[in-house]
């Protein structure tokens, strides 16, 4: 039985109070769920990321993900600038099944065209390959650990 649709809104964090949402999420899921050791989940790219979160109608938040570009995501996609680089997408656990990771990942794609990228890398968990060559990304590259859970680079030109 598929969970009970709930009203939410994705947008680009707008403030301190939208970006601690989406640290907790991070928290929740990364650190909490999947046990990646908190001082490896947060970094100095947060600062300059573009960060979006889903907000359910009461508030709470549902999901979140960033955006790396320009040098920030070079380091991540070969040194191409034109390229950004997705990551930290996390849904709770109740909004899984929603859709509200296909809406994160299609609005930091609109943060990335809004930017003038070409394409957007990430590097997805082995067993979220699937989601992601549903909204058209695709893998390439070998496996490799990350947080001590395999992933795979994949890519989607936009």
């Amino acid at each position: 039985m598929s969970p009970a649709p709930v009203p939410y809104t994705t947008r680009r964090a707008l403030d301190e109070t939208d970006l601690a949402a989406c640290f907790q999420v991070r928290k929740e899921v990364f650190v909490g769920e999947q046990r990646v050791p908190e001082e490896i989940e947060y970094d100095a790219l947060d600062a300059t990321a573009v960060h979006v979160v889903a907000v359910a109608g009461d508030g709470s938040a549902l999901g979140t993900g960033r955006l790396l570009h320009g040098e920030d995501a070079a380091g991540r996609t070969g040194g191409d600038e034109s390229v950004g680089s997705l990551g930290r997408l996390a849904v709770t656990r109740e909004a899984r099944g929603l859709g509200v990771g296909a809406a994160l990942v299609r609005a930091l794609e609109d943060e990335a065209r809004a930017r003038g990228l070409a394409a957007v890398d990430l590097h997805a968990q082995t067993h979220a390959l699937g989601f992601y060559e549903r909204l058209g990304y695709t893998a390439y590259g070998p496996e490799f650990p990350d947080a001590g859970i395999p992933h795979r680079s994949m890519r989607r030109v936009l």
